[in-house]
């Protein structure tokens, strides 16, 4: 496939990158020896990985048609640790889980637990609904990571005669069907793929797949005629309703979008496709501006987990799913390697910390599904088990768990990119990597107590001097940053070209940047236009969004308000053992009100508050109680 490759940028590969310590080592630490195994546990004993044994009979709960997604990314999950952490123990339980899905594999390919033990006669009738081919995309993304961390090919093999059956099966030829993935996810691993094994075919199946969807006529009403359901599919939940290269707002399934927008970045970048690219910026454009939450996460409504409308952004309703922030974070990801703007990096942190992490525990034992930003604790569930006062050990649906640790064993990877001659640092985190610059190797560290502290070092260790770029992002929401090479001031006015400050100077070893990123607790407002939000305040410092929970401040979060001036200030806190925020308000009490409902216009009886908040993604580790981010604001 003759091309020109659109990216600039790579991402520094995760063999090559070390996280220790800090904030974010802390988070991995819980991440491999708290969730990964329990997540095994999980999968074990809801009969998620023995179902590849293909054993079920009628009468026996079957198993779902998206089990086996859960497997692939747990594997990939695995392989991200164990390319960091040798463990022989996680690496047999892998190995067992991939003999009995290599054993499970048709003789022409196929490969999907469901649709062999349970219905193989409905094989590739329900693209639509039936997940085959998003199963199919995440044990390729497993097969890709474990291949790559361990060397061990056999996924990997099975993988390919999967793709490659699925190749001969979809496309424009004679008997081919022209469908494509009801949940996409198939199109971004095939470019994973392509890009491990130098096979153009992938490439080409994964920009068919994305070519072909929103085409007329209409391919999931089809099949549903061809199978007598006479329900009207909705084209916009599928992102199906025109081409994609034509769209223009973010509609439907949030999360099948993200990974849609990750399938168009990958197909655009690698084959030099600017329309694909142009139509990628549109739609980060309606997410960003229009459709995402303070902290990072998207999906409006739990109506089909979905985008609604523009500024619609329901808090109590909230649906904002942790794999559609995640997905997020995957799409800023791929578009901040292409376009060099330091806003993706800035998503991609709001969403890491806020939306992201509060996914999962402080112990890494109990997740979200949902993630509302007001709750109250007798508000009803959604559906899946999404209660919304307290995380869940696991759920009948269960992509958000290992979805979310997978990226975080992956974390590495997003924190440096490099082109021929710059480094670019995307996330602040204890590290060090080893990065391939004008043909030599350069070691660079960071020493960081951020999010919490605003100071961060930088050491930059050439094998020999030579001149490049080294480029450090400037979020943007730090409005007074600093900057000192060798102690020497910086004028970032100078050298801060879309979010980052480039350095550009002959380095040698020894050579250190300090960036200093001051981070007061401030007051953050909503455009107008989002209703929900009118006349309140959410709390911000750094790239932390802080909410206020009913442990700290009470019940009747709703009745109290920030004070005009509301002094605010920021404190170590001893129980928690991260920093809060308290700010005066006042509380509208029960005074007056005698048990009535309602009453007549009369002055309220307020009293002065203290008002404590914490951390979003803290929240909900504690007791069982209201929680919300958008706090009233007096005048």
């Amino acid at each position: 496939m003759a091309r020109k490759a659109l990216k600039t940028f790579e991402p520094v590969p995760l063999a090559q990158v070390d996280i220790k310590g800090g904030f974010w080592g802390e988070r991995l630490e819980v991440n491999r020896k708290a969730t990964l195994p329990i997540q095994y546990e999980q999968c074990k004993k809801t009969g998620r990985f023995d179902a590849w044994k293909l054993d079920w009979k009628p009468g026996q709960p079957k198993p779902h048609i998206f089990w086996d997604s859960d497997a692939g990314k747990w594997l990939e999950a695995v392989a991200y640790s164990l390319a960091k952490h040798p463990d022989k123990s996680l690496e047999k339980k892998a190995d067992w889980l991939i003999d009995l899905i290599a054993k499970a594999q048709r003789k022409d390919g196929y490969l999907n637990i469901f649709f062999t033990a349970v219905e193989p006669e409905n094989r590739w009738k329900n693209l639509r609904d039936m997940h085959e081919l998003y199963c199919a995309g995440h044990l390729i993304e497993g097969a890709v990571a474990y291949y790559q961390a361990t060397g061990k090919r056999k996924l990997l093999d099975v993988m390919m005669r999967y793709a490659d059956y699925i190749g001969k099966v979809f496309g424009r030829g004679k008997g081919q069907k022209r469908g494509y993935p009801g949940h996409p996810e198939l199109e971004l691993a095939l470019v994973k793929l392509y890009k491990v094994t130098g096979a153009d075919k992938y490439l080409k199946l994964a920009k068919y797949f994305i070519d072909e969807r929103g085409r007329k006529p209409f391919y999931f009403q089809i099949e549903a005629e061809k199978r007598g359901d006479k329900r009207k599919t909705n084209p916009q939940y599928h992102q199906a309703h025109e081409p994609v290269r034509k769209q223009k707002e973010a509609l439907g399934h949030s999360v099948r979008a993200m990974y849609l927008y990750c399938g168009m970045a990958d197909v655009a970048a690698e084959t030099g496709d600017r329309e694909l690219l142009a139509a990628c910026k549109r739609l980060w454009r309606s997410v960003v501006d229009r459709r995402m939450y303070i902290i990072g996460s998207i999906g409006s409504t739990q109506r089909g987990e979905q985008f609604t409308f523009d500024y619609d952004l329901p808090n109590e309703e909230a649906y904002a799913e942790t794999c559609a922030a995640i997905g997020l974070v995957f799409w800023s990801q791929r578009m901040m390697q292409i376009d060099r703007d330091g806003e993706y990096a800035d998503v991609m942190e709001l969403a890491l910390y806020n939306g992201v992490l509060a996914g999962v525990s402080l112990d890494g034992r109990k997740f979200y599904y949902a993630n509302r930003l007001a709750v109250h604790p007798k508000a009803p569930p959604f559906a899946l088990n999404t209660f919304p006062a307290t995380r869940q050990e696991w759920f009948g649906c269960a992509c958000c768990p290992p979805n979310i640790a997978r990226l975080l064993a992956s974390l590495g990877e997003y924190v440096y990119s490099r082109s021929a001659n710059e480094i670019r640092v995307h996330l602040f985190a204890n590290s060090g990597a080893d990065i391939d610059v004008g043909g030599q190797k350069v070691s660079i560290g960071q020493q960081t107590g951020y999010p919490w502290k605003d100071k961060v070092v930088l050491k930059v260790v050439p094998e020999k001097a030579a001149k490049f770029t080294v480029s450090v992002r400037i979020p943007a929401w730090c409005r007074s940053a600093q900057m000192k090479v060798n102690g020497k001031a910086v004028d970032l006015k100078k050298v801060v070209m879309r979010g980052y400050a480039r350095i550009v100077r002959e380095w040698r070893k020894g050579d250190r940047i300090e960036l200093v990123l001051p981070m007061p607790a401030e007051r953050v407002q909503a455009n107008p236009s989002v209703r929900q939000d009118v006349g309140r305040v959410a709390l911000m410092r750094g790239p932390l969004v802080y909410c206020v929970e009913e442990v700290d401040n009470g019940r009747d979060l709703n009745a109290i308000e920030l004070s005009a001036s509301p002094a605010i200030r920021v404190r170590q806190d001893a129980e928690l053992g991260v920093p809060v925020i308290t700010a005066r308000g006042q509380r509208t009490t029960q005074a007056r009100w005698e048990g009535r409902l309602y009453r007549m216009m009369a002055k309220e009886v307020r009293k002065a508050v203290t008002v404590k908040a914490v951390p979003y993604f803290v929240w909900a580790n504690r007791k069982v109680g209201e929680m919300l981010v958008w706090i009233r604001q007096g005048r």
